[in-house]
């Protein structure tokens, strides 16, 4: 592999709906570019980016993959990511360790959720962006409107820097080479007007320049406007657009030279936020990205495969990463020693020596390595990080048990490895129930993952949708006295007490206080009372729940010189507590979400005719501003368990919802009844 400079890299990561084309069109910058000797095709499973065996199963992208070419004294590093809106998670994890973000657009399908999604969050993490229109050839007609669209919803500086020719055979450049004219005509819009509106959006940041390209008669070269669009691009005040169909290999070469000459280089990209530190204390840290400085590098992709190991896949800012050194991950105290290093092409490991700041690269074999770990050679680095990322919230779950018995421990250890490698998914685990709850962004999502824990790990797992965490109360108090004597032989047992319950605002939990006088309970009883009335309130009184929100008063009670025990006292406030629920009208209580929809506005009606059919309200609408509409909700927990599947139903899969945990709630009687009814079936 020849070497390169850290200026002569480009790092972009390739973001887009499913069905934009962001694979077919790697392949056709790899063959462009004389890395791959033909191209593949995404639909025969032969695409050089989706190389495992589910995503030659699925035909889909599922996991980042990492992609390079060398090309005119530049390498530039690919890394396709997902396009299901499931997977979205796992599309952020490249975004930390790229300078710009390559956004393609199916030209048929216009903006979609993804599209809409990506772009967002490569701003909010500063990253360049741009826009690639794909399938252009199939869709000429849309291409004006598909623009307006665009530059609507992502603001007006979304301007083309190429435009299709009117054979739909090849691209004009109308900022790269100063006499567009002598390249044909553009199928839509001015070619001479475009680039006018480069060139000043270019120069707005620069006084200076404006003044002389006014001097110049509105004359000035790439190389000196090179500087200002640098500075537009990283904060924003620039997205370049360009057309290409990755089919017929339209406007490739053209794009090839766009990301050599526009996007920056990782000296000239916003740098990275590194922290030392945390909480309060936390203090920013200069990054140098010099190649003889210290190592400071972070991983942003982890893999565990059952027989080459955990491999982690790393972006270096600083120092250079040698074969044979020893790093730091994190703050261990003890160095792991790189002994394999390589650059990653599809499903291959090309063997590399170095790598330098700004290069993309993997090492394997090393158990410490997590997502977002930072790698550095000295301790001064100690305690350095990067902001994490923020994945989308988990808002579907299974419940995982093993099939066999004697599997648990494999279980644990194959979620734990999922989770390392796709951090939006979650463990979760509910108490109540005794159930572990793996948590994803959809069906399919959690689907993927199963399949991996058993074809990659060979583990089976039993699932089911997870328990509701229902909960029981009392809405008034009551008093009851509970004697438990017992005589057989010997010393018996004795213990009678005198307890008083009454409700506490929701979401108090539990308060026991002791009145007793005189010494009618013995002061070393009164922790075994309370011991029974907690074990009582786990088992709860009406569908087995366990209580909550009650505050519990020990009275009075008696007690025996030789009979009364631990045990005695246990079982008397247990029973107490019982008879005291029957007399307080105790109900079941469930948990309530707060949800925000977000769809567009043909499927507002559907959205909510079908919250409210299901115990919700709507507490409201909101028009954003990228044409869509934010239905407010809340609804029990119980009814939404499966919104993800229904949401997509009901859009065609183009609704996006957050959910939050709101608080407890009296469920409605007829639902007691059942829940009860449910209890005394099993």
């Amino acid at each position: 592999m020849a070497e390169f400079t850290t200026e002569q890299i480009r790092n972009l990561a390739v973001l887009g709906h499913t069905g934009s084309g962001k694979s077919s069109l790697l392949e056709a910058l790899l063959f462009q570019g004389k890395a791959i000797p033909q191209k593949g095709r995404v639909d025969k499973g032969t695409n050089h980016a989706d190389f495992t065996a589910q995503e030659k199963d699925h035909r889909h992208s599922l996991e980042p993959s990492f992609l390079n070419l060398d090309i005119d004294n530049h390498h530039i590093n690919f890394i396709d990511t997902p396009g299901l809106p499931d997977f979205f998670g796992r599309a952020l994890l490249p975004l930390p360790g790229v300078e710009t973000v390559l956004l393609v657009i199916n030209a048929a399908a216009g903006i979609e959720t993804i599209t809409q999604r990506a772009f967002d969050a490569a701003r909010a993490q500063g990253k360049v962006v741009l826009i690639a229109i794909n399938h252009i050839d199939e869709n000429a007609q849309r291409l004006p409107a598909l623009l307006q669209d665009i530059q609507t919803k992502f603001g007006h500086r979304c301007l083309p820097v190429n435009l299709p020719n009117a054979a739909l055979d090849d691209v004009i450049d109308c900022y790269l080479h100063p006499e567009p004219q002598l390249q044909g005509s553009a199928l839509f819009h001015d070619i001479s007007a475009a680039r006018d509106e480069l060139v000043d959006t270019v120069l707005e940041e620069d006084d200076e320049l404006m003044s002389l390209y006014l001097e110049q008669g509105e004359s000035l070269s790439p190389e000196q406007l090179h500087e200002p669009l640098e500075t537009a691009l990283r904060m924003g005040h620039l997205v370049p657009v360009c057309f290409t169909s990755a089919e017929n290999e339209v406007g490739i070469a053209a794009l090839l030279e766009l990301i050599i000459k526009l996007c920056p280089n990782p000296l000239e990209a916003n740098p990275p936020q590194f922290i030392k530190g945390s909480g309060e204390n936390a203090l920013p840290v200069d990054v140098t990205q010099s190649a003889t400085d210290h190592v400071l590098a972070h991983v942003f992709r982890v893999s565990i495969d059952p027989f080459l190991g955990r491999m982690g896949v790393f972006r270096v800012h600083q120092g250079t990463i040698t074969l044979g050194m020893k790093l730091f991950v994190g703050d261990n105290r003890k160095p792991v020693k790189v002994s394999s290093l390589f650059k990653l092409q599809g499903d291959q490991q090309i063997a590399v020596t170095c790598a330098i700041p700004g290069d993309i690269c993997a090492v394997s074999k090393v158990d410490e390595l997590t997502v977002g770990a930072v790698l550095h050679d000295s301790h001064d680095e100690d305690e350095f990080s990067l902001p994490e990322l923020s994945f989308p919230q988990p808002i579907f779950g299974l419940a995982i048990s093993a099939k066999r018995r004697g599997d648990e421990q494999k279980i644990a250890e194959v979620l734990n490895k999922l989770v390392a490698e796709d951090p939006s998914l979650h463990i979760a685990k509910n108490e109540a129930e005794g159930q572990t709850v793996l948590q994803g962004q959809g069906d399919l999502h959690l689907q993927i993952a199963l399949e991996k824990a058993h074809n990659m790990f060979k583990v089976d797992l039993e699932t089911q949708v997870p328990a509701v965490a229902y909960r029981e109360t009392i809405t008034k108090a009551a008093t009851a006295r509970y004697r438990h004597k017992k005589q057989s032989g010997g010393s018996g047992q004795f213990g009678e007490v005198e307890i008083t319950i009454e409700p506490l605002p929701r979401g108090t939990g539990f308060e026991f206080v002791s009145k007793v006088v005189g010494g009618s309970v013995p002061s070393q009883y009164i922790p075994a009372v309370e011991k029974g009335v907690k074990e009582a309130m786990i088992s709860g009184a009406l569908a087995g729940y366990p209580m909550q929100d009650i505050k519990v008063t020990l009275l009075d009670g008696k007690h025996h010189s030789v009979d009364s025990k631990e045990i005695a006292f246990v079982m008397a406030g247990k029973k107490a507590f019982l008879d005291a629920v029957e007399q307080a009208s105790a109900v079941i209580l469930e948990p309530i979400v707060e949800m925000q929809v977000s769809v567009a506005q043909e499927h507002v009606g559907d959205i909510t005719g079908d919250i409210s059919a299901n115990r919700g309200i709507i507490c409201g609408t909101q028009a954003t501003d990228n044409n869509k509409v934010s239905v407010a909700v809340e609804a029990p927990l119980a009814t939404v368990d499966d919104y993800s599947t229904r949401l997509k139903s009901m859009t065609g899969g183009d609704g996006q919802f957050a959910m939050t945990f709101s608080r407890y709630d009296i469920v409605p009687e007829h639902v007691q009844r059942q829940l009860i009814a449910e209890t005394k079936l099993d």
